[in-house]
């Protein structure tokens, strides 16, 4: 910890300098703040309010993650979900894949409740009735018809009602991060927030937004792949073997190697969000 934040091994910015994975992949949401990406295939990005990062590892990337502290006058507060979603054996060793889903972009959908309070669906993986999600990295589980793979961001107005639909597939395991927001009904139960809810994934679920502030939640859903996981620090396989392995090629290949002079580039002091892709394309 220092000067009043705690970080990974950032000395003058804070984040995750440059570190290596294999056989999974990272979904970060960043909600407030920024975020600055670099990896190993040349891949450069800053997003943020609400920006979505798809990176599938595979075979092996190495990436940093830094927070831009652009501010001098004021705080520089960041608010961000990283989800790990595993790949299965026969994906493990994919090409590498950076994916920027843009805030701006995704799919959403706005419900009212008979009062006519909302409830916003923000669909960034899995479809939610006739709203399709931006495609995932081909190689995702999330990619798989039939792996019922679903991230949704829910905003609810104080009071809003909201049905959530049954998943479509059988054997889905679904949970709610209920994040935002001191009190919520869900499925019948009073809740406090924060807190993280398992739901049968079989069966339609009523949430009822408290009385005296917005809520926030997050869904995450899918079909167990039904492997082996083996998994040590950011390296996620099958077996121990292929954790080994995977320590080995590190250390040999350095999956690339490391195309930047920093292990923690910070781009610059403007705002602006974009994206650099290892092809050469820029989003901005």
């Amino acid at each position: 910890r220092k000067d009043g934040w705690s970080m990974y091994h950032g000395e003058s910015v804070p984040g995750f300098p440059a570190h290596p994975h294999r056989g999974f992949e990272t979904v970060t949401i960043v909600r407030r703040g920024l975020c600055d990406h670099s990896d190993s295939l040349g891949a450069v990005a800053r997003f943020g309010g609400g920006d979505v990062q798809w990176v599938t590892a595979g075979g092996g990337i190495v990436h940093s993650e830094m927070f831009p502290l652009l501010r001098e006058d004021a705080d520089n507060p960041l608010e961000l979900f990283q989800i790990w979603l595993n790949l299965p054996a026969r994906r493990k060793m994919a090409p590498p894949n950076f994916t920027m889903l843009w805030n701006e972009q995704i799919p959403r959908r706005t419900v009212r409740d008979a009062e006519g309070r909302a409830t916003d669906v923000a669909v960034i993986a899995g479809q939610y009735a006739d709203v399709a999600p931006l495609a995932p990295p081909p190689d995702s589980w999330a990619a798989q018809a039939d792996a019922d793979v679903a991230i949704w961001r829910l905003r609810q107005d104080a009071g809003a009602r909201f049905t959530l639909p049954a998943a479509a597939g059988p054997g889905t395991r679904r949970t709610l991060y209920f994040f935002k927001g001191a009190s919520a009904t869900i499925a019948g139960q009073a809740v406090q927030g924060p807190v993280l809810v398992s739901l049968r994934a079989d069966a339609d679920v009523d949430i009822v937004a408290g009385a005296g502030a917005e809520c926030e939640f997050l869904l995450l859903q899918g079909r167990p792949i039904g492997e082996p996981v083996a998994q040590y620090g950011p390296f996620v396989m099958n077996t121990q073997q292929e954790i080994m392995q995977a320590m080995q090629d590190y250390r040999r290949t350095q999956f690339g190697g490391w195309p930047f002079g920093d292990s923690a580039p910070v781009h610059g002091r403007a705002p602006k969000r974009f994206a650099k892709h290892p092809d050469g394309r820029e989003e901005v």
